[in-house]
């Protein structure tokens, strides 16, 4: 047994969601800085690309915050051309950051 244990996002973090155009932001707080920390490491681009499928078609980019334990996610092409051009059921993205949540991570 490898002694890596599989958790949730949402088990070390908030999210807070927004809109931008076609695009969803997403801010991942951590419960505290080590949490912050596995958050850091486990959390791609490219997990978060797999994770949402093709839900997401352009780029995921993520900036780190540290002194708030936060990264910021903003993902392009998430929201099937924005609210106004949506006929998705959430076309702001609110609920893209629970989603978030579910994806799961290694912690040592």
């Amino acid at each position: 047994m490898s002694g890596r244990q599989k958790i949730h996002l949402k088990d070390i973090c908030y999210a807070r969601c927004g809109d931008k155009g076609n695009m969803a932001n997403i801010g991942l707080m951590a419960f505290d800085s080590e949490k912050y920390e596995l958050i850091k490491k486990n959390v791609t681009p490219e997990r978060i690309k797999e994770h949402f499928g093709d839900w997401v078609r352009g780029p995921v980019q993520i900036w780190p915050m540290d002194n708030i334990n936060t990264l910021l996610v903003l993902m392009h092409g998430a929201l099937d051309g924005g609210v106004a051009m949506s006929l998705r059921f959430d076309g702001q993205g609110k609920s893209l950051g629970e989603y978030l949540r579910q994806m799961e991570i290694e912690m040592d």
